[in-house]
């Protein structure tokens, strides 16, 4: 049975995306980044948001990289290589291999997914990670830490879940991002 982790790179106060939609104070370090790519390495399926997928797709083509540095690489190699479910009831289809389109997000078939899996799911897109956390979904949840407050924008975590958790691990970063490893209890 696979787990399902809730990954995100946030502001102090808690925020995925500024009000206008800009996450560009959370791009990492190649320390931070070859921490993420540990972290996801072992994932077999995605889940995704319309706009998370939407952002996340440029990771598809490795060879648009270019002169980036290895560690780069790796994340496209990871990310191109797992397979992805996008909820949206917009898109007419998906962009990238290995993407499939569900209309809504359906919680039943979100469980039996990570019955039948093999290896572990990751949520992104705070919206859609609300619904899973929501709905009893989420094993265990990653936060990137960055050392900025935006005052506003997009939250990590739903206003309306109530649940306990477990830390497993902590680790500050030189760049002052901290990371905080959660299991959902």
């Amino acid at each position: 049975m696979g787990v399902l982790i809730y990954i995100a790179n946030t502001s102090l106060d808690g925020y995925v995306a500024d009000e206008r939609g800009r996450f560009d104070w959370t791009e990492p370090t190649e320390e931070v980044h070859r921490y993420i790519n540990d972290v996801v390495r072992p994932v077999g399926t995605g889940l995704y948001g319309r706009r998370m997928y939407e952002v996340m797709a440029v990771w598809e083509d490795i060879t648009g990289w270019g002169d980036s540095p290895g560690y780069v690489h790796d994340f496209a190699e990871i990310w191109a290589a797992t397979d992805k479910v996008v909820y949206s009831s917009t898109l007419a289809g998906p962009t990238t291999e290995r993407t499939r389109i569900e209309r809504s997000f359906n919680p039943g078939a979100v469980r039996s997914l990570k019955e039948a899996s093999a290896s572990d799911l990751t949520v992104g897109g705070a919206n859609l990670a609300g619904q899973a956390l929501q709905a009893g979904l989420v094993d265990e949840i990653h936060l990137f830490i960055s050392p900025v407050i935006i005052g506003g924008g997009a939250p990590a975590l739903p206003a309306d879940v109530r649940t306990t958790l477990e830390l497993l691990n902590e680790r500050k970063f030189g760049n002052g991002v901290v990371h905080l490893h959660y299991k959902v209890t």
